[in-house]
């Protein structure tokens, strides 16, 4: 029996598959299954997994039925004590699971060990910083604040708490991985790994993505959790929504012109300046809203050539970093 299962949903996964596995293989720790559900995949994933010949790793096919569903399917095949979730297109450093195993032991009450997130770009070349915050024991609060687990390709947990509150969320259009961790705060120990262990792969199509059906699902997941949650915690609800506002203000300017989504950046800015007015007083906010205007009154041309005139607000990254700052309680 191996003691860890790792779990994949992957859907049209071709290009990215096969170095996710690897960087599953090339673990220190090797006592573990690979579950890779293939998710109707139309392209060539299938046949790619049919030429790996490690018997550690099984694959399942079904019907696409999106990301949660595929996860709970890989947790009812699991047969490891630890499980550990990772998207078809992210990385591990070799360590990972190792350490994050090495963690759960230390800390027996504890029932989910994370690691550090940054990003890396389409060919894998590094792209930027997450947040590399380290928050152990009980973390309901500040996860409740913000998901500074950052992706769900991060966690390990021990498959007797996953089991104990239940499947992931298949409803929802994004924001899944957060809905899954706060059940688990609110009952389990974290402990975290103070080091970069995830690479997490944004691409291109990741950022043209629905910006706005995924920010509302986001939001959707926040006010459930609040609903839930004791009073005593209730302060932090406006907090927790504006700081998810302002990350999806972000996601929706990101990239060139042509992917920008100036009006979801609109509606979730508005919603981060509803819920901490103070914002109106920064520098930072204005330069956004004036990029906001420039991409929605001038077409993709004229405003692609005013902004890089103002490379101040072309890097809307940079800005957002600021509005993105977390605030403490």
């Amino acid at each position: 029996m191996p003691l860890i299962s790792v779990i994949i949903p992957a859907y049209n996964a071709e290009k990215t598959i096969l170095e996710t596995i690897e960087s599953i293989f090339q673990q220190t720790f090797a006592d573990f299954e690979i579950i890779v559900i293939n998710d109707g995949s139309q392209d060539s994933t299938l046949e790619l997994l049919s030429g790996v010949k490690d018997p550690r790793l099984q694959v399942f096919s079904f019907p696409n039925a999106g990301l949660s569903a595929s996860r709970n399917r890989g947790v009812a095949r699991a047969k490891g004590e630890y499980i550990s979730f990772i998207d078809a297109d992210d990385l591990w450093t070799p360590d990972k699971l190792e350490l994050q195993l090495q963690a759960l032991r230390t800390n027996p009450e504890a029932a989910v060990a994370y690691s550090w997130t940054d990003c890396i770009d389409e060919a894998g070349k590094f792209l930027r910083s997450g947040s590399h915050m380290s928050v152990s024991g009980d973390v309901y609060a500040q996860l409740l604040l913000v998901n500074f687990l950052e992706s769900g390709s991060n966690v390990l947990i021990r498959q007797q708490a996953l089991r104990e509150i239940g499947d992931s969320d298949e409803s929802l259009a994004a924001g899944q991985d957060r809905e899954l961790f706060l059940r688990l705060a609110a009952k389990y120990h974290f402990v975290a790994v103070p080091q970069t262990q995830i690479l997490y792969r944004v691409s291109a199509q990741a950022i043209s993505a629905n910006v706005a059906k995924a920010g509302t699902s986001r939001l959707k997941v926040i006010k459930q959790a609040f609903s839930q949650a004791p009073e005593s915690l209730q302060y932090l609800k406006k907090i927790s929504l504006a700081n998810s506002c302002k990350y999806h203000t972000f996601r929706a300017l990101e990239g060139p012109v042509a992917q920008c989504q100036a009006r979801a950046a609109a509606k979730f800015l508005w919603c981060a300046l509803k819920n901490d007015p103070t914002m109106i007083r920064r520098r930072v906010t204005w330069k956004v809203l004036l990029k906001i205007l420039i991409l929605s009154l001038l077409p993709p041309r004229q405003a692609e050539t005013l902004l890089n005139k103002q490379p101040k607000l072309a890097d809307v990254s940079a800005l957002l970093i600021h509005l993105r700052v977390l605030q403490k309680f």
